[in-house]
């Protein structure tokens, strides 16, 4: 990647978990995975296995602590960006698209992480797990479908714009 490359790339990190960090924020309504896709259609798997992955580590290193929810979390994630790549490697990255791989992915990944955690780790009955996902992902759903329609688009063409124009964004008159 280039410079300017590398420099949105980390604006797009910064700006994700500044959001991810904001007080009083509903449980997974969050940019994270309307960034993923387009930096991964845009710069490649590795790059957005990485962005996933140290999104999900260093914000639980910042709020909640490193544990086995870390883990698992982090490996989800990391495949949503395995599973972008290949989605979107033939594909157009349209809002429609954006939205149907997001709909997708938040329910592979609120399948894996919200019924595996708390029966695995923490001893919670299946059950109580699934009785409490069934909420959590909706509100998941509608958080990751709206910011699949309105970020993920906006995005993908700032990114496509030459990397040259980046630097611009902190230049002073």
């Amino acid at each position: 990647m280039t410079t300017g490359a590398w420099l949105k790339y980390a604006i797009v990190f910064l700006g994700v978990l500044l959001v991810r960090l904001l007080p009083f924020r509903a449980p997974n309504v969050e940019p994270l995975l309307s960034a993923v896709m387009p930096l991964t259609k845009r710069y490649g798997v590795l790059e957005g296995v990485a962005f996933a992955v140290f999104s999900i580590v260093l914000y639980d290193a910042l709020t909640a602590g490193i544990g086995i929810w870390t883990l698992v979390t982090a490996l989800a994630y990391g495949s949503l960006a395995v599973g972008a790549y290949f989605y979107f490697e033939n594909k157009k990255p349209s809002r429609g698209n954006f939205v149907i791989y997001s709909i997708v992915a938040v329910l592979f990944y609120d399948l894996v992480t919200g019924l595996t955690v708390g029966p695995l780790a923490y001893g919670q009955s299946f059950s109580a797990a699934l009785a409490g996902q069934v909420p959590f992902t909706a509100l998941h759903l509608l958080g990751a479908v709206f910011f699949a329609a309105v970020v993920s688009p906006l995005l993908y063409r700032w990114l496509q714009e030459s990397e040259a124009s980046a630097p611009a964004l902190v230049k002073t008159r």
